[in-house]
């Protein structure tokens, strides 16, 4: 009995450290995402005022590869990446935007400063597209497969390596 009360605090130490070391090889940049290799949610947004008559909804994902981007004219890193998300979409690649909890003025002058090169864009006036998304905090940036699957989810602003070392290697390996 006595020997147990010698042993039980180092076992109890040893499970402790083990959680802890195991915590500690994890990357603290990578959100889990529930919705990886999942079908896109379902949601239909309206256009973003003043852009054009189409909105952006579950529909529009299929047929190709493309990238979702969650951004907002409140949003400060969204401005630093969207040169990048305009770089790619003149490149070809289909980029659509989910414009999220923003004011439509404000979106609307926002597109219109630093370009507008989504293939549709929607409001998400209340956020409920982005909940369904399973969206941390703006920007994000999600690449759904041709058969509308979510195969990759990057949060936080896309830098020039990441587009180059991640998201472009992921569309290309999505090419038939």
């Amino acid at each position: 009995m006595r020997r147990v009360l010698y042993i039980l605090p180092v076992l109890v130490f040893v499970a402790i450290a083990g959680f802890l070391a195991q915590g500690l090889t994890r990357d603290p940049s990578e959100l889990p995402s529930a919705l990886l290799d999942q079908p896109a949610p379902e949601f239909d947004l309206p256009p973003i005022e003043g852009r054009d008559e189409h909105g952006f909804a579950r529909s529009d994902l299929g047929g190709e590869p493309a990238l979702v981007n969650v951004f907002a004219s409140w949003c400060v890193p969204c401005r630093i990446e969207h040169p990048l998300i305009n770089r790619l979409a003149e490149d070809g690649v289909t980029v659509h935007g989910l414009n999220y909890k923003d004011k439509a003025e404000d979106a609307t002058a926002w597109l219109e400063e630093l370009g507008d090169n989504f293939t549709y864009a929607g409001a998400d006036l209340d956020g409920r597209a982005g909940i369904e998304f399973g969206v941390y905090g703006v920007p994000e940036t999600y690449i759904v497969d041709a058969d509308g699957t979510i195969v990759y989810r990057h949060v936080g602003p896309l830098q020039a390596k990441d587009v180059d070392e991640t998201i472009r290697p992921i569309l290309e390996s999505l090419q038939p």
